[in-house]
């Protein structure tokens, strides 16, 4: 089991999680295709989550054969359901950027959450790298003429709820240390899985007919998504394991590094200074 391969120094996990930023700052562009093909944002997700899931019961079956009924599981489960869910339909119903400025005050409620649940005291040291970087995520995110960032409507207090849970999922990976990574990881897919459908009636969105109507290209991208789903979450939940709660929901911030200098690359969006500076900070 990944979970017991005890890391002899916490360089690797950090490795990991930061390696899992990278590939959620990238991931975005891949569902735009899918999005552009004619599919909806709770369909392509549900989809993607559903083959991740396939995906990993062979190969992780020897593992999960041996899951135990527990309620921190079903808590993870929807606290990710909420964290995927939450920020897909915040950022396709409301402002762009107030959304995820909403979602990445999650370092403040991994704070709180560490300490309530973790017993986890945050060092000087730990709450100036964690004030750094959410400064510089404010820095990236914030634009005076939107507002403070307050939720004004749904989908902005689905922004702040997606944080929420987030924040929630990475100390709950903790707290569960004594069950197997792959038993999370799998309890994440299922959550997102059991909860997609829900969102999906909520929003409008007709599965089905959107299923039919996309060609063997937007199959192809959906089933190396899956694929992708499997490994970087096995990844981050290594990380997230020996990783102090705090610690990780700061490395995760570099997702949106990652983001800026992504969207700059691939679909042409322009990188100012602030960009840069908020980059820098994190």
């Amino acid at each position: 089991m990944l979970a017991s391969r005890v890391p002899r120094s916490r360089r690797l996990p950090s490795a990991a999680l930061l390696c899992g930023g990278i590939v959620w700052g990238l991931i975005w562009y891949p569902y735009r295709v899918i999005e552009a093909a004619g599919m909806g944002g709770v369909t392509a997700t549900f989809i993607t989550y559903a083959l991740a899931f396939l995906f990993g019961l062979i190969p992780l079956w020897p593992v999960l054969r041996r899951t135990r009924p527990s309620l921190w599981l079903v808590a993870l489960a929807l606290a990710a359901a909420g964290t995927n869910l939450g920020y897909v339909l915040g950022a396709l119903d409301g402002e762009v950027m107030r959304v995820l400025l909403l979602f990445y005050l999650s370092p403040l409620w991994t704070v709180l959450l560490s300490r309530l649940l973790l017993g986890e005291r945050l060092s000087r040291v730990g709450a100036g790298v964690i004030a750094l970087s959410l400064a510089g995520a404010v820095v990236m995110l914030w634009r005076p003429e939107l507002g403070l960032p307050w939720p004004q409507g749904s989908a902005e207090w689905m922004g702040l709820g997606a944080g929420i849970c987030f924040a929630g999922v990475n100390v709950m990976v903790r707290r569960t240390a004594h069950i197997a990574i792959e038993q999370k990881v799998m309890a994440v897919f299922l959550g997102v899985i059991a909860v997609a459908p829900f969102a999906a009636w909520l929003r409008g969105e007709s599965p089905l007919s959107e299923i039919a109507a996309i060609g063997p290209e937007t199959w192809a991208v959906l089933i190396i998504l899956g694929g992708v789903l499997v490994v970087v979450n096995l990844v981050v939940q290594y990380g997230i394991t020996f990783v102090s709660a705090n610690a990780a929901i700061a490395l995760f911030l570099f997702e949106l590094v990652v983001a800026a200098l992504s969207s700059w690359w691939l679909a042409g969006e322009a990188m100012g200074v602030k960009e840069w500076v908020g980059g820098a900070m994190i």
